[in-house]
């Protein structure tokens, strides 16, 4: 029996990053939550790679370095328990790809949720930083009031990229309930 290959965003998300993602590579994990991705990334980039991790979160960041640290990675990773808004602070080199997993932290607060105006701020920031041919990949769950304002905030900045610096595309889950997350991703052409 083969394996499902739509079965829910994360995994998409997943496939994309595998497939750009290398030894040696920089990238931003702009919401590390639990530290599932950070974990991933870490060890998709390699010894001689480098992950930023952002969150503002205090237990996102300590269960992010307690799942690194199980896993001897976290001489990789540089967490910063900041926006992912701010990241033109921290981060001054180019960036290979930048991945986002928007809402609320699993587990935590559902009123602590990532926000339009700055999650915006982060893409905008996050396009500048990125090498030519570097992707963003947005998991946006927009099954809560702050979610539907993001996600419409969000679809419309991209709409707006130009065609020629930036092919963006968006997968979406059309005949499933409960407001199922979608994924848009960006490639920088120039």
């Amino acid at each position: 029996m083969s394996r499902k290959y739509f079965t829910k965003a994360t995994d998409i998300a997943k496939k994309i990053i595998e497939a750009r993602v290398k030894e040696g590579n920089i990238v931003i994990d702009a919401t590390v939550g639990n530290g599932y991705d950070t974990v991933f990334l870490a060890k998709l980039v390699g010894e001689t790679g480098k992950v930023y991790g952002f969150d503002i979160q205090s237990k996102a960041i300590e269960n992010t370095k307690g799942k690194l640290t199980n896993s001897n990675l976290l001489n990789r990773v540089m967490l910063i328990k900041d926006s992912h808004e701010n990241i033109d602070n921290y981060v001054n080199e180019k960036v290979d790809l930048v991945i986002f997993n928007l809402g609320y932290l699993p587990g935590g607060n559902h009123e602590i949720t990532t926000k339009p105006d700055s999650t915006i701020k982060a893409i905008e920031k996050s396009l500048g930083i990125l090498k030519e041919n570097g992707i963003i990949v947005l998991v946006i769950y927009h099954g809560h009031e702050m979610g539907k304002l993001e996600k419409n905030s969000i679809e419309q900045f991209v709409k707006e990229l130009n065609q020629k610096q930036y092919t963006v595309i968006k997968f979406e889950f059309i005949n499933q309930i409960n407001n199922p997350p979608l994924i848009i991703a960006i490639e920088k052409n120039l």
